[in-house]
């Protein structure tokens, strides 16, 4: 549970914590306090001029000031790095209301702060993902204990703002622990700045190698402390090719983040275009996976939830999305039956998380809701909706880094894959080169199979149902429990609401088939009693699709592991062996609308370097490594 912070002022008129007993800038100036212990502190914009990326970590957000100010500073550079990541910590941060209204403080920051406060996420739990600038500015927010995340941060750090209350108000992120953990993300030649001068946070500082010197403080402070890592950073050589197979939800999720970095791309698909086969269902609903444990599917269901939200919104707005189809408003996930209603109502209460995210509703308020009786209360998850993947996929691929960086190869079978001294060959089934890169993607759902058998993936037949719009018209929520109803009056202008779908395991059945669609009609009897009256299955129209899903219902996302390694008891995922230039996204199962968009952002970020957007525990969730791994403990 998140507790927000509570915007107060001093007498003077500065931002004030009545939790810590302290401010959250010196009361000589804000901004003036950002440029001159945190960025000349570090000695930037000099040090982040001719660099590909930069990385900036602070330990306290607070009214992102800080972040502001570097932002505004690399937009004046001339000479700026391509990307900037900045990654922050905030316990308690405040409301969106409460920023926009200590923002109005500062008008010079009047377009960045807006663009703040329009990404400006729930706050829950857990790393959230902001970009800004056309993706060359990135804020990874880590909402939650610095103490207890900043071990999960994965980033290579080239300054620190060490910012916060006071040490003698919040000693947790001044401690020589904490100081330590963060020292570990430094990289060769990283320097830090805090305007403390505290002795126990200089001991601690360089008791972790940090040569260490004092400067002239801001406003009433005569000194501040600033210090430097041994060692220079080098140059990072990223080779910015890949090959993407398969244009599906999944490689075009990250064909366009990789686009949004300037690599270039190649996107390979059997089909006459993109999303034809497991993405080409016409409606799929959007919403999160929580739990009464706040499990690691929970946490990383929320986080692509959130962070794909703020997407399609971004995207809904721009001329590539101009034929984007989807429908934000909200989902209705009714409970199964008593056992699972209460178990629904003690998750909401138990987790805490915001009402704007999701809350418990009893049956009758559901009733009241979707305008028709409801078996049993549920979850309702406002920001949720239902979405058209192939529209997501055509729209990605219209974006303006898409149109110059992603060739899109159609109609293409890629036979056979193999590693090359520069990175990986494709070649067709006779055996003609298709294409070569730094890095080859598979995407391609099932279909990677044929590369490598031994993946954990099974196939799932899945069939929908069409049906007329009429008796749903008064429904605005898309629903689900057992089964999904996108409702007609917003899925399909030609008067058709869809139900699904089926889940048939190893099921390789492409024709529609009346038992399928029986059971999807048992399942919204199910939820919303009375619906299925004068519907009879043989004579409903559908759609057969089909799924990938792994083992364990994650998805597989990151660098291949070599297939034979050595078995050790004690192996952990970081240690084993790759296949250098070989990464996979599968596995989405039925919740690709969920997974995709942030997968994209993950496994982009892990090929060219940067901060994570998701906690480390999270990542190795989802390594494809894990199921060898797993293996090799058992045997």
């Amino acid at each position: 549970m998140i507790l927000p912070a509570k915007l107060a002022f001093t007498d003077k008129g500065t931002p004030y914590s009545p939790d810590y007993g302290d401010v959250y800038h010196s009361e000589d100036g804000a901004l003036e306090q950002a440029r001159h212990v945190f960025l000349a502190g570090n000695d930037l914009p000099a040090r982040w001029r001719g660099r590909q990326s930069f990385v900036i970590n602070e330990t306290g957000f607070g009214l992102g000031l800080n972040f502001l100010a570097s932002w505004q500073a690399w937009l004046s550079d001339p000479q700026r790095c391509s990307r900037l990541s900045f990654v922050s910590f905030e316990k308690h941060p405040f409301s969106a209301a409460d920023l926009a209204r200590a923002h109005g403080r500062w008008p010079e920051l009047g377009p960045l702060a807006a663009a703040l406060q329009e990404q400006w996420p729930v706050l829950a739990p857990g790393v959230h993902r902001l970009n800004f600038a056309d993706d060359r500015v990135t804020l990874t927010l880590f909402l939650g204990d610095a103490a207890v995340l900043l071990p999960q941060l994965a980033a290579r750090v080239d300054a620190f703002f060490l910012d916060g209350f006071a040490p003698a108000k919040n000693p947790e992120l001044w401690s020589a622990k904490f100081l330590a953990a963060l020292t570990r993300l430094a990289s060769p030649g990283a320097t830090i700045a805090t305007w403390s001068v505290a002795g126990e946070v200089r001991e601690a500082l360089a008791g972790n190698g940090w040569t260490l010197g004092k400067r002239p403080g801001f406003g009433h402070k005569r000194e501040m402390l600033t210090g430097t890592r041994a060692g220079t950073c080098a140059a990072k050589i990223v080779k910015r090719s890949a090959m993407i197979i398969g244009a599906g939800i999944a490689g075009t999720c990250l064909a366009e983040r990789l686009a949004a970095r300037g690599w270039a791309v190649s996107l390979f698909d059997r089909q006459l275009g993109p999303a034809l086969e497991g993405s080409g269902m016409p409606g799929a609903i959007f919403l999160p996976l929580p739990a009464k444990d706040d499990n690691r599917v929970a946490r990383i269901s929320r986080a692509a939830f959130l962070y794909t939200a703020r997407r399609l919104r971004a995207l809904a707005a721009s001329e590539a999305g101009r034929g984007l189809r989807w429908e934000p408003a909200g989902v209705v996930q009714i409970a199964r039956d008593a056992a699972h209603e209460a178990l629904q109502r003690q998750t909401v209460n138990g987790l805490g998380l915001p009402a704007e995210f999701i809350r418990f509703l009893e049956r009758q308020d559901i009733a009241e809701l979707l305008g028709r009786p409801a078996a049993f209360g549920g979850w309702h998850f406002p920001g949720g909706g239902w979405l058209a993947p192939s529209t997501l996929c055509r729209a990605l691929l219209a974006s303006q880094a898409s149109m110059r960086h992603v060739s899109q190869r159609y109609a293409t079978v890629v036979g056979r894959i193999e590693a090359t001294s520069a990175g990986w060959l494709a070649r067709d089934a006779a055996g003609r080169p298709l294409g070569e890169a730094a890095h080859l993607i598979l995407a391609n759902a099932q279909d990677a199979l044929r590369f490598l058998p031994d993946l954990p993936l099974q196939k799932v037949r899945g069939q929908i149902s069409c049906l007329p719009m009429a008796p749903f018209a008064g429904i605005k929520q898309a629903v689900c429990s057992k089964r999904y109803l996108i409702p007609g009056n917003a899925a399909d202008r030609d008067g058709i609401a869809y139900l699904g779908a089926s889940f048939d395991l190893d099921d390789e059945e492409t024709q529609l088939r009346q038992d399928s669609h029986e059971e999807n009609l048992a399942g919204l009897e199910s939820m919303l009693p009375g619906a299925t009256h004068n519907m009879a299955a043989k004579d409903l129209p559908g759609r057969v699709g089909f799924r990938s899903m792994s083992a364990d219902r994650l998805p597989l996302a990151g660098t291949l592991p070599v297939a034979v390694c050595a078995i050790r008891s004690d192996l952990q995922l970081a240690a084993m062996e790759r296949q250098q230039g070989l990464h996979c996204l599968l596995g989405y199962g039925a919740r690709g609308t969920v997974w995709a968009m942030l997968m994209g952002e993950l496994l982009a970020a892990q090929l060219e370097g940067e901060p994570l957007p998701l906690e480390r525990d999270l990542v190795a969730a989802l390594d494809p490594a894990r199921f060898l791994l797993r293996r090799l403990r058992r045997s």
